[in-house]
């Protein structure tokens, strides 16, 4: 470390950009040329190991040999220049190179994709994919139930299934959605299970309840919506039981199911999908992709096919380039094992935070995770963002969610001495913290 973060050079750069636009979010400028694998520079020069991974969305580290030698590869070079409108004028390999990289991983039970720019657009998108499954033609009053707590978007209909944080939806009307609550659980779990088991059983029950009294309104509930890990909303979890009754609901109901994979999916859990570890008999209808897949989009059952073109399309629908990328990113994962990575060093990083939450139980409690899909709370959000600020002026990037939790988004390549490197760092910040 050099300088304070933001220094003095990203500092000037943010008064810079905040006179062409609001750039208060900004937390510093990078230099992506010089940062490598876990490590991110910034302009300034200072070398910070990166748990964050620009919000859980660079699959294999910084500046990856395989990507670099990809994009010098002169046949490659008319995928990135021509940027195609995909639902009219696909190029000639589209098929070949959407079955080497988005089928090669699709969900179990999902042999459709439709490709997306982002997480937003994806949601915004299915959601269009289950209305008109749900019982066309026509403007019938259907709505989408999603869960307190859930992040899906930022656009406006995926605002209406937003309920994270109240900034996202000041000032933007909405729609009469229904919305359920999200278990609580209660940490450690063995301590708690009689809790937690009723926990999920009021929320399923609830969930149920807004089905049949939307029914009554005239308001149909088409489609649920649900996180595999509330994200945003404070790395909320529940167990895989309660998603396969959840599953079973929507089922008993005639309800799609959708499950928004955009920041679990891409190998984080362990799994290539965080859904893959509730062992499903009957698959998802719908998944949802974006941030480490490259690419957005969804994947969805054949019956959710649009019945007829330019029901579900926009100009650019992806870009060939991105599933390009994806489809080496995908090599990389399965040539270096990356999800038994993922499995590993998340043990590492969790045993750890363990650890640390039982020697300063004042200020981390609810360790959770699954794979590196890490967070933990503080007692308060001021405490929150004074962890965070001080760790990144240790040279550690974390990522806060909820209004006291801070979450790790590691890449697919972060290792076991990465987390022990950052635990030593982290607990010489937790023993002097005041």
């Amino acid at each position: 470390m050099k300088t304070e973060v933001p220094g003095p050079r990203s500092r000037e750069l943010m008064k810079q950009l905040n006179g062409m636009q609001n750039a208060e979010a900004v937390h510093f400028f990078c230099n992506y040329e010089e940062s490598r694998g876990n490590y991110l520079v910034d302009v300034d020069g200072n070398r910070m190991l990166d748990l964050y991974s620009q919000i859980s969305s660079v699959p294999i580290g910084y500046s990856h040999p395989s990507l670099i030698k990809l994009l010098q590869q002169p046949q490659n070079l008319s995928t990135f220049i021509n940027r195609p409108a995909l639902g009219i004028l696909p190029p000639e390999n589209f098929a070949e190179k959407l079955k080497e990289s988005l089928l090669s991983v699709a969900p179990k039970g999902l042999s459709q994709v439709i490709t997306m720019a982002c997480g937003s657009c994806s949601n915004e998108n299915a959601f269009k994919a289950i209305f008109m499954w749900y019982r066309p033609p026509g403007c019938p009053d259907y709505a989408m139930l999603s869960f307190m707590g859930s992040f899906h978007g930022r656009t406006l209909g995926c605002l209406a299934t937003t309920h994270s944080k109240a900034i996202h939806k000041l000032d933007i009307p909405s729609l009469d959605w229904p919305i359920a609550p999200f278990p609580r659980l209660k940490y450690p779990l063995e301590d708690f299970v009689k809790e937690n088991q009723q926990e999920e059983a009021r929320c399923l029950e609830e969930v149920e309840d807004l089905i049949v009294k939307y029914r009554k309104k005239k308001k149909i509930v088409a489609g649920i919506i649900v996180e595999p890990i509330q994200s945003e909303g404070g790395d909320n979890h529940a167990s895989d039981d309660f998603f396969r009754k959840l599953r079973d609901i929507a089922r008993k109901h005639g309800c799609g199911f959708l499950v928004d994979e955009v920041q679990t999916g891409g190998g984080c859990t362990g799994k290539f999908w965080a859904h893959e570890h509730w062992g499903l008999d009957d698959p998802a209808d719908v998944v949802t992709f974006s941030k480490k897949m490259m690419t957005g989009g969804f994947f969805h059952k054949e019956e959710f096919r649009p019945n007829a073109p330019y029901r579900i399309f926009n100009t650019w629908l992806g870009d060939p380039s991105k599933n390009l990328m994806l489809a080496e990113v995908i090599k990389v994962i399965k040539t270096e094992d990356l999800l038994n990575n993922a499995t590993h060093a998340g043990k590492a990083l969790l045993t750890g935070l363990l650890d640390l939450q039982a020697r300063y139980p004042h200020l981390i409690s609810r360790v959770r995770g699954r794979g590196t899909f890490c967070s933990f709370d503080t007692p308060n959000d001021a405490t929150r963002n004074k962890l965070i600020t001080i760790a990144r002026n240790k040279g550690v990037v974390l990522g806060g969610c909820g209004d006291r939790s801070i979450r790790f988004r590691p890449t697919l390549i972060f290792k076991d001495h990465h987390a022990h490197l950052f635990l030593n760092i982290f607990s010489d910040i937790l023993a002097n913290f005041k």
